[in-house]
């Protein structure tokens, strides 16, 4: 086994990658392991460089150092090869997926990361790009957006940027209107102010929008919220960011395989944080699509689930 890490320099606020780097090179400094760091900020370097690796047939576990756009980079460069493992170790602003499991600060632990077991988790097929987190169009789309835009304020959360983006997509226009299909279905206009479909359950620095998703249950979970007044909003998002949200009429939540819209005009989507504008796309389960390490104590519990 040889254990290969990216590091993106860039991720978060750039604050952790130099304790990540030490902890690698302490673990590895008395131990015949063959390991190589790779430091990479530019998304399309790294995943010529991961694709290459994965190329040479020699059973990797590679680990993505960063957060979600780096994890994307390497998930997209590895799928489909039965040779390698995909890491986290987190140093991002969010890192949405991890929160689906708890002593999520396992995964800073190189020990536990490199003795830890993989488990087959499921992907999103959106379009070109495998996603192992959640797609979402409307307003979730446009708040992912403009994220971006405070997550590298100083004292900024990734919990707060999503906040702050929220106050700011609130003062325009919300919603979208499009043609939604699940599972193949005949489609239905929708006037909506967003949909999801999820593979975990959190996404949006904490956001719990697919609250009974299990990213190895070989389903996906779907979530429709209709418009609703600018006035009962503030009070959604709070039930909303809770998990609390599936009673109530103007959401619908459910279990599917694949969901697809279209759009009169470009709408934002957002794909596991990376935000595109398409008027159409096809979202698709791929079961068991990518082995993923789990460090100890983590995998001992989760292998007595799948």
């Amino acid at each position: 086994m040889r254990y290969v890490f990216y590091i993106n320099p860039l991720a978060g606020k750039g604050n952790a990658q130099e304790d990540i780097i030490k902890s690698i090179n302490n673990y590895f400094s008395n131990k015949a392991y063959d390991y190589k760091i790779h430091f990479k900020n530019s998304i399309d370097d790294m995943m010529r460089s991961a694709s290459n690796e994965a190329k040479t047939g020699d059973n990797i576990r590679m680990f993505a150092c960063g957060g979600e756009g780096t994890v994307m980079a390497v998930l997209n460069s590895i799928v489909g090869y039965s040779n390698v493992e995909l890491g986290v170790i987190p140093c991002g602003s969010a890192n949405d997926f991890l929160k689906f499991f708890e002593n999520r600060n396992s995964f800073l632990d190189i020990a536990e990361q490199i003795d830890g077991e993989s488990v087959e988790m499921d992907l999103i097929k959106a379009g070109d790009k495998y996603c192992l987190n959640g797609c979402s169009v409307g307003m979730d789309a446009v708040v992912a957006r403009d994220m971006s835009i405070f997550k590298n304020w100083p004292l900024v959360s990734g919990s707060f940027a999503y906040t702050l983006a929220i106050v700011k997509t609130f003062l325009g226009k919300l919603g979208i209107t499009a043609k939604i299909s699940v599972d193949g279905e005949p489609p239905q206009q929708k006037n909506c102010l967003f949909a999801v479909i999820a593979n975990a359950p959190y996404y949006g620095g904490g956001y719990k929008g697919a609250p009974d998703a299990v990213p190895y249950d070989n389903k996906l979970d779907f979530t429709l919220v209709d418009k609703i007044s600018k006035l009962k909003i503030l009070k959604f998002l709070n039930l909303y960011k809770k998990g609390e949200h599936k009673k109530l009429d103007c959401c619908v939540l459910k279990n599917c395989t694949s969901m697809e819209f279209a759009a009169d005009e470009p709408i934002p989507v957002n794909l596991d944080g990376e935000i595109i504008e398409t008027t159409n796309m096809k979202f698709e389960l791929v079961k068991s699509a990518v082995k993923f390490v789990l460090p100890t104590s983590i995998a001992n519990k989760v292998l007595t689930k799948v």
